[in-house]
């Protein structure tokens, strides 16, 4: 028996991965910074050891599993060479791990953490099914037929996968460091799309999407008429959103999503086309999507002093327009406040006008400072730059959160992928106070 040995076990796709492995009674431990993140609690929970980084980790007969964000030059990585083991990058593993069932890969620039979440909460109340997603979560389920994971385009990753089965939610330009322009970006979707074995659920309403080719069948899903899966006469309602599908152009069934905002119809639209395409019970589907809680950083709600605290993951100007969409449906007759964090210089730097542009969506905004990333500690910008361009824009440090406090029965959304939640916290803690 070997000792699976993840280097960076914290990162979101290797907490979920060693998770899986976990499950399938397999010998799992790994290291990582001592810093508290948020992925280590499903660890933690399932008994996973976690050491801090060091070279002694790494003993005989163990296979190494390493994270994406540490070089060769790693001293764990460096040992384990010189040991002779195995070290396989996390994406490689993956790859071949899936051949093992029945995959699908969801991907795209925004919406891939919730479609993961949301697909294999409702095809795995219709069949057994695995999963990871990207926020930590990961599940092996005893004789899984299915297997569902969020593969990431970033620095090409998701050419290690050759899935029976692709969701593609959209293509947009969102990893300035690496990727060129969004050219770039549809190019390795376009081999992405090469990968595939059975068949590609796109959204047809992206117009990068439309072009997509493919050896395989492609469904289109969206709200325009030319889509194969098309959502009609959408209602807004307490208990969710509401929405008649069309299989082109016959009607299908009526479901509803306890979520609000487009971009959660369309989620939900890719996973009940990739259900009907694999036969599966249309009720067992209506039912689950009824009771899909979300995923971890995803519109996670909470109340506190009349106010609704939201946490979520939005870090590009896309996501931040669907989140305060959300909000603005959910909670029509409140003050929306927009607490941001930006994450990278470099993505701030590319997308400052459209940060501004989607900030301004609220009604006032407050931000951080920018949350630099392993790669980039500093840049050329401050966030000085990205206030300018906001009117009424207030900076907000982990000391001062008492400026929320005068937004009364408003609803502070906390958005970011950095470190945000510190601020959150500072906030909580002043209000239990």
């Amino acid at each position: 028996m070997t000792v699976y040995h993840f280097v960076g076990i914290k990162g979101s796709g290797m907490s979920a991965l060693a998770q899986v492995l976990h499950d399938m009674n397999l010998q799992v431990q790994g290291s990582d910074y001592e810093k508290k993140f948020f992925t280590q609690v499903a660890l933690e929970k399932a008994g996973i050891k976690i050491l801090p980084f060091n070279e002694e980790n790494i003993q005989p007969d163990m296979t190494i599993v390493a994270g994406n964000a540490f070089p060769d030059t790693h001293p764990e990585i460096v040992r384990a060479m010189e040991l002779g083991l195995p070290v396989i990058r996390y994406h490689r593993f993956l790859g071949d791990f899936l051949k093992n069932f029945v995959s699908v890969a969801v991907t795209g620039a925004h919406g891939k953490t919730s479609t993961t979440g949301l697909l294999a909460h409702v095809m795995g109340g219709a069949k057994p099914t695995s999963y990871l997603i990207g926020d930590g979560t990961g599940k092996g389920i005893k004789d899984a037929e299915y297997f569902v994971f969020e593969a990431c385009e970033y620095r090409r990753h998701f050419l290690s996968y050759y899935p029976d089965y692709a969701i593609m939610t959209n293509i947009d330009f969102d990893h300035p460091d690496y990727f060129a322009n969004v050219e770039d970006v549809c190019q390795a979707f376009q081999e992405m799309a090469l990968q595939v074995n059975k068949g590609i659920i796109a959204c047809g309403d992206d117009e990068h999407l439309q072009s997509i080719q493919a050896k395989v069948p492609v469904i289109f899903y969206g709200f325009a008429e030319e889509n194969d899966f098309q959502a009609r006469n959408v209602t807004v309602s307490e208990k969710g959103t509401t929405f008649e599908v069309h299989v082109r152009n016959t009607l299908y069934d009526t479901f509803t999503i306890p979520t609000f905002g487009k971009h959660n119809v369309l989620n939900a639209l890719a996973v009940i086309a990739l259900c009907q395409y694999e036969n599966l019970d249309t009720e067992t589907v209506k039912a689950e999507l009824l009771t899909f809680g979300g995923v971890k950083r995803r519109f996670s709600e909470k109340e506190a002093g009349g106010q609704i605290i939201i946490d979520d993951y939005a870090h590009h100007p896309t996501e931040i327009e669907a989140t305060v969409d959300s909000a603005r449906q959910k909670y029509p007759d409140r003050e929306i406040i927009a607490v941001f964090q930006p994450h990278t210089y470099s993505r701030t730097q590319a997308f400052l006008a459209e940060f501004a542009e989607s900030l301004n969506l609220a009604d006032k905004v407050y931000l951080c400072e920018i949350f630099g990333s392993a790669r980039e500690h500093q840049g050329k910008l401050s966030i000085e730059d990205l206030q300018g361009k906001i009117p009424g824009a207030e900076l907000l440090s982990e000391e001062n959160t008492d400026l929320l406090k005068k937004h009364e029965h408003s609803v502070i959304l906390f958005m970011g992928a950095g470190d945000i939640q510190k601020f959150q916290s500072a906030y909580e803690k002043l209000l239990e106070v």
